[in-house]
């Protein structure tokens, strides 16, 4: 059977859009390429004629969900009152459901550094939000607030989907919104 010329392309691009989405649900050691592949109806050698290793698909798909979370959040701080939006957003119940849809940082932040080689991509993921945050504050104390809030949507978020109790998770949502809204 011959495969179209943008056969491989299209196949990399699935490993890529589906390993994004892993990874972010339930973190890079916990998925393995050989379910990953699975998934997609591919053989675990089939993925060594994309990628030369775990790691370069690691890079290549954190570079993808960077690019998508780009992508979603660009409309919400080109429109009105965007920090409040964004804050709302990310701290959502929805977004704490769908952790493969949404922000890479909750999952990925913690195990990346742990690897003891923590990903460029990563940088560029919280120099993107901490700019955004901070274009939006008052500009004397704006670099430093904006840390301050990213550290606390990431960190809520990652509170709220690591408890069993759904009213604990709601609660610890509700009040980190209510409390970076109040700053605003």
């Amino acid at each position: 059977m011959r495969y179209s010329d943008d056969h491989k392309a299209k196949t990399r691009q699935r490993i890529i859009d589906e390993a994004g989405h892993l990874f972010r649900r339930d973190g890079v050691g916990a998925t393995g390429l050989q379910p990953l592949m699975k998934t997609l109806g591919l053989t675990h050698g089939g993925f060594y004629a994309h990628f030369k290793s775990k790691d370069e698909l690691v890079e290549t798909a954190l570079a993808h969900s960077a690019e998508q979370l780009n992508a979603s959040t660009e409309h919400v701080f080109a429109g009105a009152n965007p920090l409040a939006t964004f804050i709302r957003t990310y701290l959502s119940t929805a977004h704490c459901a769908s952790p493969g849809e949404g922000c890479p940082l909750p999952t990925l932040s913690a195990e990346l550094g742990q690897r003891g080689q923590p990903s460029p991509v990563t940088d560029e993921i919280v120099r993107n939000r901490l700019a955004a945050i901070e274009a939006c504050l008052p500009a004397e104390d704006g670099a430093e607030q904006s840390i301050v809030m990213l550290s606390a949507l990431v960190g809520a978020l990652v509170l709220a989907r690591s408890v069993k109790d759904p009213e604990l998770s709601e609660r610890l949502l509700k009040t980190a919104r209510q409390q970076l809204l109040s700053q605003v």
